[in-house]
């Protein structure tokens, strides 16, 4: 299992973010920091990563693990409760 890089920063912008604010985002912002895919700036992205978790091409398994870590602690910062305990759960039959 993976230990999470997510990093809340209060300065980050929330709502819908433009190619320029996603671009200055530090990658600590993302699910995925090495792909830079699925910033979680807010409860409503952290959401949107959730939904869209399976979606996500050119990663591999780790990255999965990691991202999946990732959700997990932006998550409980939202205050969101994940049902989920395993990435491989998202895009299920039961999700």
């Amino acid at each position: 299992m993976s230990h999470s890089t997510w990093k809340f920063s209060p300065a980050t912008p929330h709502g819908r973010l433009s190619t320029t604010h996603k671009a200055a985002l530090p990658s600590s912002a993302f699910a995925f920091p090495r792909a830079r895919k699925e910033p979680m700036t807010d409860a409503s992205h952290v959401r949107d990563a959730m939904a869209r978790f399976d979606q996500v091409g050119g990663v591999t398994d780790a990255e999965r693990d990691l991202a999946f870590a990732n959700l997990q602690t932006a998550a409980r910062h939202f205050q969101i409760h994940m049902k989920e305990t395993n990435w491989r759960q998202f895009g299920t039959a039961s999700h």
